[in-house]
């Protein structure tokens, strides 16, 4: 449902998500890569939610401050402190193989874009190759990745490089991500929020409000 639009400036600039909101769910492929292990398929998750040792490596990867081996390495690790014996090389892209590009997604972003409707990627980086297949500058007008900037979601400071990078004051702006924390860091600056489930339910909830089909 989207949220934080009730007051304030018509809301003519959307920021979007990439993984689970261009692609098909994130947490569905990790789930799928857990299964693959012979353990609990929630186990790469739970880690990366609660293992603070995990926790810390998705953070410096997210933010650049380690490479994609690097946090291969270390994630590995932690798996096998948990009884999974996982080998480092292409971790990453194994976890996200599941992963597929939601073409109605960008079909909505493309129309958006036709009617005048700026578009900023907002994006946590994760590994190798988590953008094949898409070119990002005929996605978005402003491509924003936390490794480039060295900043993550939910930090409200990526939100506001993208507003700044599109010109547009938060409060002009509306977040697509499939993460109700990555829209509540964004609210904390004014930005409406769009909890992504499916790109039918996307686009119903932003036609009228940007002038494109439902």
């Amino acid at each position: 449902m989207e949220t934080g639009t009730e007051k304030g400036k018509d809301r003519t600039a959307v920021l979007v998500d990439f993984g689970g909101v261009i692609t098909s769910s994130v947490l569905r492929a990790f789930t799928d890569f857990g299964a693959s292990l012979g353990g609990d398929p929630r186990l790469p998750l739970e880690l990366l939610a609660r293992d603070q040792p995990s926790r810390t490596l998705l953070a410096d990867h997210e933010c650049g401050r380690i490479d994609s081996e690097a946090f291969e390495r270390g994630f590995a690790e932690r798996l096998r402190v948990h009884g999974a014996d996982v080998p480092a090389e292409g971790l990453t892209a194994r976890m996200q193989a599941g992963m597929s590009i939601d073409q109605d997604m960008l079909a909505l972003l493309d129309d958006l874009r036709a009617a005048g409707c700026p578009v900023a990627l907002v994006s946590n980086s994760f590994g190798t190759g988590t953008y094949d297949g898409v070119d990002l500058a005929a996605v978005a007008d402003v491509v924003v990745i936390s490794s480039e900037v060295g900043i993550r979601k939910p930090s409200r400071r990526i939100y506001a490089i993208a507003c700044e990078r599109l010109g547009v004051d938060p409060e002009e702006a509306v977040m697509i991500d499939d993460l109700q924390q990555n829209l509540d860091g964004a609210a904390r600056i004014g930005i409406g929020g769009v909890l992504h489930t499916s790109a039918a339910d996307t686009r119903r909830q932003l036609a009228e409000r940007f002038r494109i089909s439902a």
